[in-house]
């Protein structure tokens, strides 16, 4: 059994990865909450917190208007290292260094219970 963990109202989880994906940077916070040490998440796949619950399809989705330039926004359950799992509100978006690398930078906070019921049930309809 799964345990969910509630994000404190004050947590602010931020990351950025290169353009394949993979992590290169994770705040305090990313780190606290998914359970990993900052060099274990480094030159991971993002993906590394993704919840077998979430559709592949609206992963799909994300990366897609990420990579077209856009910002993504929408409600994510993730999974952390000890099998546990935690709802985020993230805001993804593509960015560029000064020397024209492509990075996706990733800001998540706490959302509304009427925000995991939305998104839970949508989710259920994409499986």
């Amino acid at each position: 059994m799964s345990l969910e963990i509630k994000l404190p109202i004050e947590t602010i989880i931020v990351s950025e990865t290169d353009a394949k994906g993979n992590i290169i940077f994770a705040n305090e916070d990313f780190c606290k909450i998914a359970g990993y040490s900052i060099d274990e998440l480094i030159g991971k796949p993002h993906n590394i917190v993704r919840h077998s619950d979430m559709p592949k399809i609206a992963f799909e989705g994300l990366w897609e208007t990420i990579k077209a330039g856009r910002i993504w926004k929408g409600i994510v359950k993730n999974k952390t290292k000890s099998g546990g799992y935690y709802w985020v509100n993230a805001t993804a978006y593509p960015s560029k260094t000064s020397n024209g690398e492509l990075r996706y930078i990733s800001i998540r906070i706490k959302p509304t219970e009427q925000e995991i019921i939305e998104a839970s049930n949508l989710y259920e309809t994409l499986k």
